[in-house]
């Protein structure tokens, strides 16, 4: 299967490239990188540390998804949306692994999954997706007895976007579970004097700092006990292993929007 990675001279779109060299039944088809980037021309491989592959780092996206089998997307709202709608046109594999998305944002991925083949998750790891469905059970468990959820997360301190977008997917396992919506019913900053906390909302706090990948959990409070639900990333390949398999998935899939829990054999409706 030919991929292109898009970011490819960042952190993860480099780990993507060694995954991909690492994979038995995929190749790096083309590299893509911003224009401006003073890594233009460089070979893919060698700048991710993999050896020479003879795919040089470029801003040419049309070339790239020329002839390509899929790509794989961890980079930006604004510039998911464009490969998106590239994707759809050539009738290709998108798994994007992209945060920070708005509603517009999503609306844009989902009119492309009418051609394309999208996987879209917060988080392309095997231990995250099963996590969310444990919190989705223990929040529908726990919802009778007055337990309050709150998610915690941590990573690094070049992250733009808070929550996180495994925070996100935590938090909205807990509202499936809760059979609510979590726009609604979400609390993500507290300043001052606030008040009581709102029964049934879902609490979000977030802490950036140092090299961390990512550390999330979610708490179930009631009076006198306390259950914690979390998860610890040590390494960033687990979620380039996640994409790659995602994409090996996903190609011989009709068009449409899927998730990590359709790769996985988590999700109700499979």
């Amino acid at each position: 299967m030919k991929l292109v990675v898009v970011g490819a001279a960042g952190r993860m779109g480099q780990t993507l490239i060694r995954v991909i060299k690492e994979t038995e039944g995929v190749m790096l088809h083309a590299a893509i990188e911003r224009a401006g980037s003073d890594k233009l021309g460089a070979d893919a491989g060698e700048l991710a540390g993999a050896g020479h592959l003879g795919v040089p780092i470029t801003e040419d996206v049309l070339a790239g998804f020329l002839h390509a089998d899929g790509v794989i997307d961890f980079t930006s709202p604004a510039a998911t949306n464009e490969f998106a709608a590239l994707a759809a046109q050539a009738r290709i594999v998108h798994v994007i692994g992209t945060t920070g998305c708005g509603p517009e944002d999503e609306a844009k991925i989902a009119a492309a999954s009418r051609h394309a083949r999208i996987v879209k998750s917060g988080n392309m790891s095997l231990g995250v997706n099963l996590l969310s469905v444990l919190v989705q059970q223990a929040a529908k468990a726990l919802e009778a007895a007055g337990w309050d959820i709150e998610v915690l997360e941590m990573h690094h301190k070049h992250k733009v976007d808070a929550p996180s977008g495994t925070a996100l997917l935590l938090g909205a396992a807990a509202a499936r579970g809760r059979g609510i919506n979590l726009a609604e019913n979400s609390v993500r900053v507290r300043d001052g004097h606030t008040g009581a906390r709102e029964a049934g909302s879902i609490g979000f706090a977030t802490l950036r700092g140092g090299s961390v990948i990512g550390e999330h959990s979610v708490l179930f409070a009631s009076e006198g006990e306390i259950v914690t639900l979390s998860h610890s990333a040590g390494d960033r390949s687990l979620f380039a292993r996640g994409a790659v398999k995602a994409a090996l998935w996903a190609r011989d899939k009709k068009p449409g929007l899927y998730s990590m829990l359709d790769v996985l054999g988590l999700s109700a409706n499979p």
